[in-house]
């Protein structure tokens, strides 16, 4: 896929950017645990690409949801300094290739979440979009929208990266078109104008009229 210039990049952060697989895995467990939940219960819910109050919805009653939400926040930020988050291959070298305003991250994580881990991975993100800017959540395009009018950027000209099928659909919502890695997700669950193994296969072009972008399936 080649798109000329101008174009937004917007990025979903875990699983696209940096990789928290481990550290998600081993925080709802013992999450899971702590909220007595069957593993048939917890092993039925899709945890990748979606906010974590969604996630804890689907599990609990109302009345123990915002509890259960604030514990598995703890517990996902307590995680960052074990090493629960490193970075993909390509990533540092496309962020570095972009100019100020020309990209954006929008994750379905907390603030403190999303900007913990980028941290310990050596991101400064330009604008981050994350659970507490939005009310609904991907697939909802509503925070990809809301990236795009921060940035001034025309829906049509920005191009969503994400590794989750609910991402996807968020982005296709919104008008952009979407590159899918193949990271966490096998490649036939991905609906993308075009899907690669991850940011590798990426890269952009500085012209006078903005960023252009290649990327090879």
């Amino acid at each position: 896929m080649k798109i000329e210039a101008p174009v937004t990049l917007l990025f979903d952060n875990d699983g696209t950017l940096l990789s928290s697989m481990e550290s998600v895995l081993r925080c709802w467990t013992a999450w899971a645990q702590e909220f007595g939940i069957s593993a048939e219960d917890f092993a039925a819910v899709e945890l990748h690409g979606r906010p974590a109050a969604d996630i804890v919805a689907d599990l609990l009653p109302p009345a123990r949801v915002p509890e259960a939400v604030g514990r598995i926040g703890e517990l996902e930020v307590e995680d960052v300094a074990k090493g629960g988050a490193v970075p993909l291959p390509g990533t540092a070298e496309l962020l570095a290739s972009l100019p100020e305003g020309s990209w954006a991250v929008v994750t379905s994580a907390t603030r403190e979440l999303a900007e913990a881990r980028l941290r310990a991975v050596g991101i400064e993100a330009p604008l981050v979009i994350a659970a507490d800017d939005i009310t609904r959540g991907k697939p909802d395009p509503e925070p990809y929208l809301l990236a795009a009018e921060k940035l001034g950027a025309d829906p049509a000209r920005c191009v969503v990266f994400e590794d989750a099928p609910a991402g996807l659909e968020a982005g296709r919502r919104a008008g952009m078109r979407t590159v899918g890695l193949v990271t966490t997700h096998p490649r036939e669950e991905l609906r993308a104008d075009v899907v690669v193994p991850n940011l590798s296969a990426v890269s952009a072009q500085i012209t006078a009229a903005g960023v252009a972008l290649t990327a090879a399936d």
